[in-house]
Protein backbone atom coordinates (compact mmCIF):
# COMPACT_ATOMS: atom_id res chain seq x y z
CA UNK A 1 0.00 0.00 0.00
CA UNK A 2 1.36 3.89 -0.61
CA UNK A 3 -0.76 6.63 -0.12
CA UNK A 4 -0.26 10.41 1.29
CA UNK A 5 -2.74 12.47 2.81
CA UNK A 6 -2.39 16.31 2.63
CA UNK A 7 -4.07 19.12 5.23
CA UNK A 8 -3.83 22.11 4.04
CA UNK A 9 -4.87 25.21 5.33
CA UNK A 10 -6.32 27.93 2.58
CA UNK A 11 -3.50 29.75 0.67
CA UNK A 12 -0.65 27.92 2.38
CA UNK A 13 -0.34 25.63 -1.52
CA UNK A 14 -0.93 22.55 -0.40
CA UNK A 15 -2.87 21.78 -3.52
CA UNK A 16 -0.18 23.23 -5.67
CA UNK A 17 2.41 21.05 -3.95
CA UNK A 18 -0.11 17.65 -3.98
CA UNK A 19 0.68 18.50 -7.85
CA UNK A 20 3.61 18.57 -7.71
CA UNK A 21 4.25 15.34 -5.82
CA UNK A 22 2.10 13.13 -8.28
CA UNK A 23 4.25 14.84 -10.87
CA UNK A 24 6.84 13.58 -9.21
CA UNK A 25 6.15 9.66 -8.04
CA UNK A 26 3.19 9.22 -10.80
CA UNK A 27 0.19 9.34 -8.13
CA UNK A 28 -3.21 9.80 -8.57
CA UNK A 29 -5.02 12.86 -6.78
CA UNK A 30 -8.54 12.29 -4.73
CA UNK A 31 -10.00 15.51 -3.76
CA UNK A 32 -12.96 17.06 -3.77
CA UNK A 33 -13.55 18.38 -6.87
CA UNK A 34 -13.36 15.33 -8.07
CA UNK A 35 -15.59 13.64 -6.03
CA UNK A 36 -17.87 16.44 -7.18
CA UNK A 37 -17.13 15.87 -10.52
CA UNK A 38 -17.85 12.23 -10.07
CA UNK A 39 -21.20 13.04 -8.46
CA UNK A 40 -22.04 15.56 -10.83
CA UNK A 41 -21.77 13.33 -13.89
CA UNK A 42 -23.99 10.67 -12.16
CA UNK A 43 -26.42 12.88 -11.54
CA UNK A 44 -26.37 13.48 -8.08
CA UNK A 45 -27.11 16.53 -6.30
CA UNK A 46 -24.49 18.33 -3.91
CA UNK A 47 -27.21 19.55 -1.19
CA UNK A 48 -30.37 17.69 -0.78
CA UNK A 49 -32.12 14.54 -0.65
CA UNK A 50 -32.83 12.03 -3.66
CA UNK A 51 -36.03 10.08 -4.03
CA UNK A 52 -35.74 6.17 -2.47
CA UNK A 53 -36.52 5.28 -6.06
CA UNK A 54 -33.92 6.84 -8.02
CA UNK A 55 -31.29 5.98 -5.32
CA UNK A 56 -29.44 2.50 -6.63
CA UNK A 57 -29.39 3.84 -9.86
CA UNK A 58 -27.62 7.21 -9.05
CA UNK A 59 -25.39 5.55 -6.47
CA UNK A 60 -24.36 2.86 -8.86
CA UNK A 61 -23.51 5.21 -11.55
CA UNK A 62 -21.54 7.64 -8.79
CA UNK A 63 -19.26 4.88 -7.93
CA UNK A 64 -18.60 3.67 -11.18
CA UNK A 65 -17.86 7.04 -12.06
CA UNK A 66 -15.81 7.88 -9.37
CA UNK A 67 -13.74 4.86 -9.75
CA UNK A 68 -13.11 5.58 -13.25
CA UNK A 69 -11.76 9.05 -12.43
CA UNK A 70 -9.74 7.52 -9.56
CA UNK A 71 -7.76 4.68 -10.85
CA UNK A 72 -8.76 4.77 -14.58
CA UNK A 73 -10.87 3.35 -17.69
CA UNK A 74 -8.71 -0.05 -17.76
CA UNK A 75 -8.66 -0.41 -14.35
CA UNK A 76 -12.44 0.33 -13.81
CA UNK A 77 -13.38 -2.11 -16.46
CA UNK A 78 -11.05 -4.78 -16.16
CA UNK A 79 -11.53 -5.58 -12.33
CA UNK A 80 -14.50 -5.34 -9.98
CA UNK A 81 -15.11 -1.70 -8.51
CA UNK A 82 -14.16 -1.58 -4.71
CA UNK A 83 -16.41 -2.78 -2.61
CA UNK A 84 -17.75 0.76 -0.63
CA UNK A 85 -20.12 0.53 2.42
CA UNK A 86 -23.63 2.69 1.48
CA UNK A 87 -24.56 2.67 5.37
CA UNK A 88 -28.03 4.74 5.80
CA UNK A 89 -28.86 3.83 1.54
CA UNK A 90 -32.36 2.68 2.71
CA UNK A 91 -33.38 5.97 4.24
CA UNK A 92 -32.48 9.48 2.65
CA UNK A 93 -28.86 10.37 1.20
CA UNK A 94 -28.11 13.14 3.40
CA UNK A 95 -24.75 14.67 4.91
CA UNK A 96 -23.79 11.83 6.96
CA UNK A 97 -24.92 9.12 3.81
CA UNK A 98 -22.24 11.41 1.99
CA UNK A 99 -19.86 11.34 4.54
CA UNK A 100 -19.57 7.70 4.87
CA UNK A 101 -19.43 7.16 1.16
CA UNK A 102 -16.46 9.58 0.65
CA UNK A 103 -14.58 7.62 3.85
CA UNK A 104 -15.42 4.37 1.79
CA UNK A 105 -14.23 5.89 -1.29
CA UNK A 106 -10.93 6.96 0.68
CA UNK A 107 -10.08 3.65 1.95
CA UNK A 108 -11.08 1.77 -1.73
CA UNK A 109 -8.47 4.45 -3.34
CA UNK A 110 -5.72 3.58 -0.06
CA UNK A 111 -6.33 0.00 -1.11
CA UNK A 112 -5.44 0.39 -4.82
CA UNK A 113 -2.87 2.35 -3.61
CA UNK A 114 -0.14 5.08 -5.41
CA UNK A 115 -2.64 7.97 -4.11
CA UNK A 116 -2.73 11.29 -2.34
CA UNK A 117 -5.61 12.35 -0.67
CA UNK A 118 -6.09 15.87 -0.41
CA UNK A 119 -8.41 16.51 2.55
CA UNK A 120 -11.85 14.76 3.62
CA UNK A 121 -10.74 12.96 6.83
CA UNK A 122 -7.66 11.30 5.52
CA UNK A 123 -4.86 11.47 7.91
CA UNK A 124 -8.25 9.89 10.21
CA UNK A 125 -9.34 7.55 7.98
CA UNK A 126 -5.85 6.30 7.35
CA UNK A 127 -4.84 6.91 10.31
CA UNK A 128 -3.47 3.26 11.56
CA UNK A 129 -3.03 2.31 8.00
CA UNK A 130 0.41 1.26 7.28
CA UNK A 131 2.40 2.70 4.42
CA UNK A 132 0.35 6.16 4.39
CA UNK A 133 2.58 9.26 5.11
CA UNK A 134 0.29 12.06 6.57
CA UNK A 135 1.44 15.83 6.16
CA UNK A 136 0.07 19.24 6.55
CA UNK A 137 0.66 22.37 5.09
CA UNK A 138 0.84 25.57 6.52
CA UNK A 139 1.61 28.97 6.64
CA UNK A 140 1.69 32.46 8.41
CA UNK A 141 -1.66 34.27 7.28
CA UNK A 142 0.06 37.26 5.72
CA UNK A 143 1.85 35.01 3.12
CA UNK A 144 -1.62 33.29 2.76
CA UNK A 145 -3.83 36.77 2.31
CA UNK A 146 -1.44 37.69 -0.74
CA UNK A 147 -1.59 34.35 -2.32
CA UNK A 148 -4.77 34.11 -2.29
CA UNK A 149 -4.90 37.93 -3.46
CA UNK A 150 -2.61 37.28 -6.42
CA UNK A 151 -4.86 33.99 -7.01
CA UNK A 152 -7.94 35.18 -7.00
CA UNK A 153 -7.42 39.15 -7.57
CA UNK A 154 -8.94 40.14 -4.51
CA UNK A 155 -8.47 42.71 -2.07
CA UNK A 156 -7.15 42.06 1.54
CA UNK A 157 -10.42 41.98 3.46
CA UNK A 158 -11.77 39.10 1.03
CA UNK A 159 -8.84 37.38 0.62
CA UNK A 160 -8.77 36.93 4.71
CA UNK A 161 -12.91 36.27 4.60
CA UNK A 162 -12.07 33.52 2.17
CA UNK A 163 -9.75 31.86 4.47
CA UNK A 164 -11.34 32.17 7.79
CA UNK A 165 -14.26 30.93 5.97
CA UNK A 166 -12.32 27.62 3.94
CA UNK A 167 -10.07 26.97 7.36
CA UNK A 168 -13.27 27.12 9.82
CA UNK A 169 -15.39 24.84 7.44
CA UNK A 170 -12.03 22.20 7.55
CA UNK A 171 -11.83 22.07 10.95
CA UNK A 172 -15.89 21.98 11.35
CA UNK A 173 -15.79 19.01 9.59
CA UNK A 174 -12.93 16.68 10.79
CA UNK A 175 -14.63 18.14 14.25
CA UNK A 176 -17.95 16.70 13.67
CA UNK A 177 -17.13 14.04 11.85
CA UNK A 178 -14.08 12.70 13.20
CA UNK A 179 -13.84 14.24 16.46
CA UNK A 180 -10.52 15.57 16.08
CA UNK A 181 -8.79 18.74 16.03
CA UNK A 182 -7.74 19.80 12.40
CA UNK A 183 -4.59 21.34 13.75
CA UNK A 184 -3.82 19.11 15.65
CA UNK A 185 -0.32 18.06 14.77
CA UNK A 186 -0.07 14.36 16.37
CA UNK A 187 -2.50 13.50 13.48
CA UNK A 188 0.69 14.08 11.02
CA UNK A 189 4.12 12.46 10.10
CA UNK A 190 4.90 15.57 8.61
CA UNK A 191 4.08 19.69 8.79
CA UNK A 192 5.64 21.89 6.70
CA UNK A 193 5.30 25.97 6.59
CA UNK A 194 5.49 27.23 3.25
CA UNK A 195 6.54 30.69 4.72
CA UNK A 196 9.58 28.57 5.30
CA UNK A 197 9.96 26.51 2.37
CA UNK A 198 9.15 27.16 -1.47
CA UNK A 199 6.11 24.64 -3.37
CA UNK A 200 8.97 22.77 -5.19
CA UNK A 201 10.71 22.13 -1.83
CA UNK A 202 8.23 21.10 -0.16
CA UNK A 203 7.11 18.70 -2.66
CA UNK A 204 10.37 17.20 -3.02
CA UNK A 205 10.32 16.92 1.46
CA UNK A 206 7.33 14.90 1.26
CA UNK A 207 8.19 12.75 -1.25
CA UNK A 208 11.35 11.50 0.09
CA UNK A 209 9.40 11.34 3.79
CA UNK A 210 6.92 9.16 1.57
CA UNK A 211 9.82 6.84 0.74
CA UNK A 212 10.70 6.27 3.83
CA UNK A 213 7.59 5.63 5.29
CA UNK A 214 6.99 3.06 2.87
CA UNK A 215 9.75 1.41 4.35
CA UNK A 216 9.62 1.57 7.82
CA UNK A 217 6.22 -0.16 9.44
CA UNK A 218 3.46 1.52 11.21
CA UNK A 219 4.71 2.25 14.68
Amino acid sequence: MSAITISRQYGSGGNVIAVRVSEILGYRILDRRLIMQAAAEAGLPEQGFVDISEQEFKVKGFRDRLVELIFGPVLSHKSAPPKLSWGGLEAQMDADWFVELVNATVLSAYQQGGVIIIGRGGQVILRDKPGVLHTRIEAPIETRIQRVQQAEGVNEITARQRIDEHDQASARYLRQNFKVQWDDPLLYHLVINTGKWNMESAAHIIVEAAKITQAVPTA
